[in-house]
């Protein structure tokens, strides 16, 4: 049994329910004002619900040759929290295409478009695909949860609820894909080849998908305000220092829960559903 299910149990599924433009409207430039931030997170909210879908199919295609009862659970936990995440970051998606940003309503909707690069894919490689976004994911969300001045720069409180509310669940989950790869015989070539190609390409892209969101957007072309803030999230807490934290995934007999969260965790699982919780009023 891996260590992050010995320390806090099963991942839970917690339906959730976030007030986004309540009491107040979301200001366009919800992080803080900062224009180049709050095209970035728009642009992780787009990829986030096929971006989900797909890491639930990755899992669903091996359902059948998983044995271990555990392991049977915490997919079925990792599945339901998968699809709320999905849900959750669509109704932002709507607030943010009302707002002005255009990606997110496009690529949320490449359903189709993913379904077929799937199809494509051997499904080993589909599932390290996932087991390898997943450390991206966590790496991230210890990163927000670590951060007092990252948890500043979210800027909309709700904003900041949701990516909190992510990050708790991807740490809670973050072995779960990675667990189903090794016990169907994945090999361990295939998910170093997988990580690599994602460690070369992964901030380029993203950085595109950026450049081409401030593009879409009239009110963003502000180039000294832009290079600015962007030479500051790239020397900033976000950034700066990911790539290291990304490589150890490449080792081989690496595991997720080499990488100690537990102690993060068990705080924000009572700071936001403890009895007194911040978000307890958010769950239906």
């Amino acid at each position: 049994m891996s260590s992050s299910v010995q320390n806090t149990g099963y991942p839970r599924v917690r339906r959730m329910k976030f007030r986004f433009g309540q009491p107040e409207p979301m200001t366009k430039y919800y992080a803080g004002d900062d224009i180049v931030l709050s095209h970035l997170v728009a642009l992780l909210s787009a990829v986030f619900p096929p971006g989900e879908e797909s890491f639930i199919r990755s899992v669903r295609r091996f359902a059948d040759r998983i044995t271990d009862p555990v392991l049977k659970k915490r997919v079925a936990a990792f599945i339901g929290q998968e699809a709320v995440h999905g849900q959750q970051h669509g109704e932002l998606n709507e607030q943010l295409f009302a707002l002005g940003y255009p990606l997110p309503r496009v690529l949320s909707r490449q359903h189709s478009l993913i379904q077929r690069a799937e199809r494509l894919a051997p499904p080993a490689a589909h599932l390290a695909v996932t087991a390898a976004a997943e450390h991206y994911t966590a790496v991230l969300a210890a990163r927000v949860l670590s951060s007092a001045e990252i948890q500043e720069l979210a800027g909309d409180p709700e904003v900041r609820n949701l990516l909190n509310w992510h990050a708790l669940e991807e740490l809670e989950h973050k072995s779960v894909a990675f667990d189903v790869y090794r016990s169907v015989g994945g090999p361990e070539w295939l998910r170093i080849a997988v990580m690599s190609a994602l460690y070369a390409f992964t901030i380029p892209v993203v950085g595109l998908g950026v450049l081409v969101s401030i593009l879409a957007d009239p009110a963003a072309w502000q180039p000294v305000t832009v290079a600015r803030q962007s030479y500051r999230l790239v020397r900033g807490p976000i950034v700066r220092g990911l790539l290291g934290e990304i490589q150890v995934y490449l080792r081989p007999g690496f595991h997720p829960d080499d990488v100690d969260t537990g102690a993060l965790l068990r705080r924000w699982q009572t700071e936001l559903f403890g009895a007194e919780g911040a978000l307890v009023d958010r769950v239906r």
